[in-house]
């Protein structure tokens, strides 16, 4: 597909079939996200992909307990990526963010559907989430960016919102 038309066309979703997506797409589409750009190619994020599925759910129950409620905010999707960044990097958040973007744009091209999904910076800031960092032998100060699930819609594709009026302003 069209990178341009690959952006245009990307949607979020909300409801996944629970069929897990191949280690071979997962590891394309989390290479797209290590391409993204950051500040001066400092590279502060870091990606933890998940498919195990006690983990998956635990990651699941935190995210709920900080959103107020019992219902699964991954949407039965299989698949979390991860995206935290390095917290003494300047640029950390924007570089996070736009490996967010990699993550998404790309498991669309590959015929996966995706969503971002917010907490992860509570999820990570709890001891319960800096104790699961230690336990993945991970180091450092990093700050949860988000979740990109990932995973076969099990509902239509969500049809695009009109853009906003004054989204531009030229300056010519």
């Amino acid at each position: 597909m069209d990178a341009i038309a690959n952006m245009i066309t990307r949607r979020s979703i909300r409801k996944f079939k629970s069929d897990m997506v191949s280690k071979d797409i997962i590891e394309k589409i989390i290479e797209a996200g290590t391409y993204a750009a950051t500040g001066m190619n400092r590279q502060s994020p870091i990606i933890i992909a998940v498919t195990d599925k006690e983990l998956r759910d635990r990651l699941s129950a935190m995210n709920a307990r900080i959103m107020g409620t019992d219902n699964d905010p991954f949407y039965n999707a299989p698949v979390v990526l991860i995206v935290l960044a390095n917290k003494a990097m300047p640029t950390y958040i924007y570089d996070g963010s736009l490996v967010m973007g990699n993550l998404m744009n790309a498991a669309h091209a590959y015929g996966i559907s995706s969503c971002w999904i917010h907490r992860a910076k509570e999820e990570f800031e709890s001891e319960e989430g800096k104790a699961l960092l230690r336990q993945l032998g991970i180091e450092g100060e990093y700050e949860g960016i988000g979740h990109c699930i990932l995973g076969y819609a099990d509902c239509d594709e969500p049809t695009a919102s009109p853009r906003k009026k004054n989204y531009v302003y030229w300056v010519e």
